[in-house]
């Protein structure tokens, strides 16, 4: 279905988006770090991790409810492990974490093969797919989890919402093979949270035994929703428990307190996790036909997608096909809702609000 969208120039969009966190007392470079993220996520037609989701999430749960610290420091926690690091996030941006911590992960990987950072005490990063397949795109097998602000999923068999929705993302280094990073990227609820805000931002319906309302019983209406299920029953609920006890071991606490501020002695923030893999440290060498890594890898993914299989799609191709949509738009895409958003943002930080009639229009 073709939408008509408005092309925003990311610079303008960056701009704002800048003034926006630096208004909120973020510090330059994490503004700016912002900005980038929020940028790729609007690139990539990641609608439900853009700034209206980054902005409204941290006034939600960070530096307006004290969740996320401005200016905060990462502080390294000593390891015995070379291959390893461990941060106390202090609560600092958690864009600004996540994008530090996958390039200190590529180092690791470039000296060891494989490297690894945990990270304790963070803000949401949000869009976990962006960070692998920035490391995807520079030759890297990445993948990260974390846990989300809040816990909004309902356990496989009960009633009480005690999980978040705990995504998981993988990405490879398969633009030689397929033209584009193959990212693995989902949140281990059916929908996300910000696609039930979008939906209600939209007037759109949830998909069945998506969430349910107050009582427990399944809607589809966004605007009685109040907790998600997890996709795929016990699969999805196996996939969503994994990073809670991944950050159980790193230093998190309690799910259904995160995110609720109080002195009661527990921790209430998400952890990170993040791994690298040099892809040359699992070669085997040994491939058929005497193919090289590349042509192995191009080979397996021609082999799956032969036999009549030819008009499936690839984790990633959907949000490649977007970007090159934002490319000959020659912007960043938005609906007209998503530009109110935005003037809410400006008139929040003092900023003349965008003229929406000087944008340009692509259909598609």
């Amino acid at each position: 279905m073709s939408t008509s969208w408005f092309v925003v120039p990311e610079d303008q969009h960056n701009e704002l988006v800048r003034k926006a966190y630096q208004h909120r007392g973020y510090h330059e470079d994490e503004a700016a770090e912002a900005a980038r993220f929020c940028a790729e996520a609007a690139r990539h037609g990641i609608r439900t991790h853009n700034a209206l989701k980054a902005l409204h999430l941290d006034h939600l749960f960070g530096s307006g409810a004290g969740g996320c610290v401005p200016g905060a420091e990462i502080e390294e926690v000593p390891s015995r492990f070379k291959g390893a690091r461990v941060w106390n996030a202090n609560r600092k941006l958690g864009q600004s974490v996540a994008y530090r911590a996958m390039d200190a992960a590529i180092e690791l990987a470039d000296e060891y093969g494989v490297g690894i950072v945990s990270v304790d005490n963070a803000f949401h990063y949000l869009w976990g797919g962006g960070y692998v397949l920035d490391a995807a795109r520079r030759g890297y097998i990445a993948y990260t989890n974390c846990t989300a602000a809040l816990a909004e999923v309902v356990p496989f068999g009960g009633r009480t919402p005690t999980l978040g929705t705990n995504p998981h993302s993988w990405g490879f280094p398969t633009v030689e093979a397929v033209g584009f990073p193959i990212v693995v990227d989902w949140a281990t609820s059916v929908v996300a949270m910000g696609r039930v805000q979008q939906f209600r931002r939209e007037g759109l319906e949830l998909p069945p035994n998506a969430a349910v309302d107050a009582e427990g019983n399944p809607t589809t209406d966004p605007n009685k929703a109040v907790a998600l299920l997890p996709f795929g029953a016990h699969k999805g609920y196996g996939l969503s428990l994994i990073n809670e006890i991944v950050a159980a071991f790193i230093g998190g606490s309690l799910p259904t307190l995160r995110s609720r501020w109080a002195e009661d002695g527990e921790k209430h923030t998400p952890c990170f996790f993040f791994q690298v893999i040099h892809p040359e440290a699992m070669s085997s060498g040994a491939f058929a036909k005497g193919r090289s890594q590349a042509e192995n890898v191009r080979a397996v993914i021609e082999d799956i997608l032969g036999h009549g299989n030819e008009k499936c799609m690839l984790p990633g191709q959907i949000e490649a096909e977007f970007a090159k949509k934002t490319e000959a738009a020659g912007g960043l895409l938005f609906t007209e809702a998503e530009l109110k958003g935005f003037d809410e943002i400006a008139d929040e930080c003092g900023e003349p609000r965008w003229d929406h009639g000087a944008f340009a229009r692509y259909e598609g």
